[in-house]
């Protein structure tokens, strides 16, 4: 296919996306990307010529999106999380931006020179973000997917952030080893499987399902990290989860069933929606 314009293949590319129930403005992300511009670039460019290489590219890239709903970042290889740009691929989740409050909410809970483990890590976003902020801070970062910890250290020697990466169930690994962690932090899967054919085929059918799913209502993993949780001899400061938007009651009861005495406390999303769990 053959454009005259920039303007004219994103034209094309907004009603064909709309034609096949896609969102449209996904082409102008796309066609962004490839170009390599910024917004204020964008918008001056609308009738500059367009490569025909890069056409053929971003007619492509926009056929298997409206075929398969593979997301943007599968396409780019990238996504910005908290002022930084992380790589990822089909091996991890793809960063949400209701993360980046839970990163906002841990940093305005602790010091830094404290010891600090993510939980379910996937591409890392989490504790490279808190890396970055808490340059004192020792960071951990735990996977059970080996695939998941390649992405993470990946991202790590990217932004030249010293977090320690370690394989196993959880907590798994930092309780092998005696570690007393300061604060833990986890955006563990949570979404029931019932609800999966109520998800969009972009996030169902492209996102690893062991980061999205768990058992027992969604419950599963909230309930193992809190059983490793009362193992320590000394129970960290701060725990800090993220839960779905109908788990502000369910998970916090969950936490008083294993901690009678727990202090905890339910965070709101941008979107007023239950997203953060502090347990202290």
């Amino acid at each position: 296919m053959t454009f005259n314009t920039v303007q004219e293949a994103r034209v094309w590319a907004s009603s064909f996306l709309e034609q096949h129930d896609r969102e449209p403005r996904v082409g102008e992300l796309l066609l962004r990307y490839l170009l390599g511009v910024s917004h204020s670039q964008w918008l001056a460019m609308g009738r500059d010529s367009l490569d025909q290489g890069l056409a053929d590219t971003f007619v492509a890239w926009i056929h298997e999106h409206a075929e398969t709903g593979k997301p943007i970042e599968h396409f780019t290889k990238e996504v910005d999380f908290f002022d930084d740009t992380f790589y990822v691929d089909e091996r991890v989740l793809i960063p949400r931006p209701e993360t980046e409050e839970l990163v906002l909410a841990v940093l305005n809970e602790l010091d830094d020179g404290e010891m600090v483990v993510d939980v379910g890590t996937g591409s890392g976003v989490i504790a490279l973000s808190l890396k970055g902020r808490l340059k004192d801070a020792t960071v951990i970062g735990t996977d059970l997917s080996e695939d998941a910890l390649a992405v993470a250290r990946s991202n790590g020697e990217q932004l030249e952030r010293d977090v320690l990466w370690k394989s196993g169930d959880f907590l798994r690994p930092v309780l092998d080893e005696g570690i007393t962690p300061d604060v833990i932090v986890s955006n563990p899967p949570y979404i029931p499987h019932a609800e999966r054919d109520s998800l969009s085929e972009t996030v169902s059918l492209h996102d690893p399902a062991e980061a999205l799913f768990a058992e027992k209502n969604g419950l599963a993993s909230y309930d193992t990290i809190m059983k490793q949780v009362m193992q320590f001899d000394t129970r960290p400061k701060l725990i800090a989860f993220e839960i779905g938007y109908d788990q502000g009651e369910s998970v916090p009861d969950l936490i008083q069933s294993y901690d009678p005495a727990a202090n905890v406390r339910v965070l709101q999303d941008i979107n007023g929606k239950d997203r953060i769990v502090l347990w202290n």
